[in-house]
């Protein structure tokens, strides 16, 4: 396969804070990987390492075939970059900082005024093109860092946290515009926002105190919640949670207010179908049945909790 990105053995250290310990993957063009992680697990400074703006203490990343440390000219032009806080100076419009990094990016006449009209058109900069970027909102503050970073046709985005200070239906347009664009690149977009997530993300890698502790499609790391196929019936008849509990694939039976009771699959099986014969068979009077949600945040809590210690604040 063809990695767009390398990243082996990542490690970085600040004093003695092991901010980044090891950390290791790849990811192909068409790829749109979330990077989860609690504040102070390493997320913000492993991005800034796959991008060469911070040195790693060991380890390498390569960037579309390029070594970001030792062809580092290379490897930044095939990125795209939105670090946390879209950093721009204040006293330029959008307008003038679009065309200030066009030339940064040495980008011709034809191919400028084609990209121009791409980025503000699809990040939805028209009202705000000649306004201060100093007086602008947060969320147009982050529109303007978006359309920096994607500005070049870069072949892989590295977008910290994207749609941060967006309203919802901000939010939806630049999911669907990472989506869209998501077809011929590698994208790693770091995130606190779990539905981001399920919307836009095909790989989810989890990162606790400076290393991966879990990686594989948001559905494979929902299944690692203990609620995964549990089975949700409310039902005022006597011995419900007793004949639950004596089905051949029911681990065990939780008890809830009103008549609820949850039941746990073993190994994760899908087990509605043998509640719902033995509530026919039982002549139950069920009100609701129904599988139980896979939930990403409860998974992401059992995970970065059970791998939880007191560290410094290196994010």
């Amino acid at each position: 396969m063809d990695w767009m990105i390398e990243v082996d053995g990542l490690v970085k250290t600040f004093g003695h804070l092991r901010a980044v310990d090891g950390v290791s993957f790849n990811v192909p063009k068409g790829q749109v990987l979330g990077f989860l992680g609690p504040n102070g697990a390493g997320k913000s400074t492993t991005m800034k390492m796959i991008t060469g703006f911070m040195a790693p203490t060991a380890g390498s990343v390569k960037v579309a075939g390029y070594d970001v440390d030792t062809d580092p000219i290379a490897a930044k032009a095939q990125i795209g970059y939105l670090p946390e806080g879209a950093p721009a100076y204040p006293d330029m419009t959008p307008i003038s900082f679009l065309n200030f990094i066009a030339d940064v990016r040495g980008m011709d006449a034809a191919t400028r005024a084609e990209r121009l009209d791409y980025v503000i058109a699809n990040v939805h900069l028209d009202a705000v093109l000649e306004q201060p970027i100093e007086t602008l909102s947060k969320g147009f503050k982050r529109r303007v860092g978006l359309a920096q970073a994607i500005l070049h046709n870069p072949p892989v985005l590295i977008l910290d946290e994207p749609t941060d200070g967006l309203d919802p239906n901000q939010k939806h347009e630049v999911r669907s515009l990472i989506a869209d664009m998501a077809k011929d690149k590698a994208i790693v977009i770091s995130t606190h926002i779990l539905e981001e997530v399920d919307a836009i993300c095909n790989r989810a890698m989890i990162i606790a105190n400076g290393r991966v502790v879990a990686d594989g499609t948001p559905g494979e790391l929902e299944s690692q919640s203990p609620q995964y196929n549990a089975v949700l019936i409310e039902c005022q008849d006597d011995g419900v949670a007793e004949a639950l509990g004596a089905l051949d694939n029911v681990d065990r039976v939780e008890r809830i207010e009103g008549g609820r009771f949850r039941a746990y699959p073993k190994g994760g099986q899908s087990i509605v179908a043998e509640v719902a014969d033995l509530a026919r068979k039982q002549n139950w009077t069920t009100s609701q049945l129904s599988v139980e949600a896979p939930r990403l945040d409860e998974v992401f809590r059992n995970i970065t909790g059970a791998n939880n210690t007191t560290r410094g604040e290196a994010a």
